[in-house]
């Protein structure tokens, strides 16, 4: 099957409220939908996205100008499109906005190839788990108040889930460890807890506040410092009994053959837009497992839940449903973990009325 046409749509996706974490507030996203099309009528699908629509469209142009790349070539021929996509971002280089758009392009060339062969991507990457425990991650926020916090821990755990992540970056760090304290009671001790600070510390924070939390036995301790402070992060992994998750944003399997070498994270966490796509994050994972090291996802649960399926090393889908209306289709759910789809390609595809709505 030949590309003949590459289409991109930019679109808006609002939050009911605004969010906020130590990243800062967060109001919505600049959403660039993408769309490959073969010459036998298949079509592949993907999104990427930017932080409150800042710079969506340099992310769009991104997406447009790799795409002469592609158009005439086999679709199925996807490392041959990663490998020259790669030489051609060169000039500009391998992170950020050059990344982002391979990662774009990439996906919606897995989806079509599933569609084509009528598989879910897991099972054409290998097919491991056909469910994969889940977290809830939408909600939570540093903005929440204390009893916000709990009403909402609560309510995730009723509706089934039996893990979840809060967020961290008060001043005080006694704050923190504060409300994680309190959650934790409101959910009891059965339930998984993780807690992100969103690289708002450096070292010295990190460990002094991932001491106090010891006690709360948390599942992970995420993304204390900022994500270019590899060798500190180590540090940190060292000093702390909590295990240390971090890797989103990272970018392709360099960087992360750099936190293996350093032992910076001991589950590491792609994403599947920085990561370069789903034939770098298969690739991250299975040099993860090399080294016994776990992965998670992050965000996108609708897509990474596919690649997470094709992995034994896999232990966690984030489920965070920011984009979820974007689609017709909905993840299942059971006993805790999120079902892998078995329809062809993401098993997702674009709910185009919903998408019309937005766009007027």
């Amino acid at each position: 099957m030949k590309i003949v046409k590459i289409e991109t749509e930019a679109v808006t996706v609002k939050l009911p409220q605004p969010i906020g974490s130590a990243l800062g507030e967060i109001r919505d996203f600049g959403c660039v939908l993408v769309t490959v099309h073969g010459d036998q009528g298949i079509t592949g699908e993907n999104l990427v996205f930017a932080l409150n629509n800042r710079r969506t469209k340099v992310l769009r142009q991104m997406v447009d100008e790799l795409s002469d790349l592609l158009i005439g070539r086999d679709a199925g021929h996807i490392a041959d499109f990663w490998a020259r996509a790669w030489k051609d971002i060169n000039f500009l280089g391998h992170k950020g906005v050059p990344v982002v758009g391979i990662s774009a392009l990439d996906g919606a060339l897995w989806d079509l190839a599933g569609k084509a062969a009528g598989l879910p991507l897991y099972r054409m990457l290998g097919g491991a788990q056909s469910k994969v425990p889940v977290y809830h991650s939408g909600g939570l926020w540093l903005s929440s108040s204390m009893n916000e916090l709990v009403e909402e821990a609560e309510r995730f755990a009723s509706a089934g889930f039996g893990a979840m992540k809060m967020r961290l970056g008060h001043a005080d760090p006694r704050d923190d460890a504060a409300r994680v304290r309190e959650v934790r009671k409101a959910i009891g001790p059965h339930v998984k807890l993780m807690a992100d600070a969103n690289q708002g510390l450096n070292e010295a924070q990190a460990i002094r506040l991932g001491r106090m939390l010891e006690e709360f036995d948390l599942t992970w301790f995420e993304e204390p410092l900022p994500a270019w402070d590899l060798e500190g992060l180590a540090r940190v992994a060292a000093a702390l009994d909590t295990p240390i998750a971090s890797g989103e944003t990272e970018y392709t399997r360099y960087g992360f053959r750099r936190m293996l070498e350093l032992r910076s994270a001991d589950i590491l966490m792609p994403d599947l837009q920085r990561v370069g796509g789903v034939s770098e994050y298969m690739r991250v994972a299975h040099m993860a497992q090399a080294h016994d090291v776990p992965v998670s996802s992050h965000l996108f649960p609708e897509t990474s839940i596919q690649v997470l399926g094709a992995l034994s090393n896999a232990i966690y889908l984030e489920y965070m449903p920011w984009f979820s209306p974007l689609y017709n289709e909905t993840l299942s759910f059971s006993d805790g973990c999120a079902l892998v789809p078995e329809r062809p390609g993401w098993g997702f595809t674009f709910n185009r009325d919903y998408i019309a709505s937005l766009t007027h």
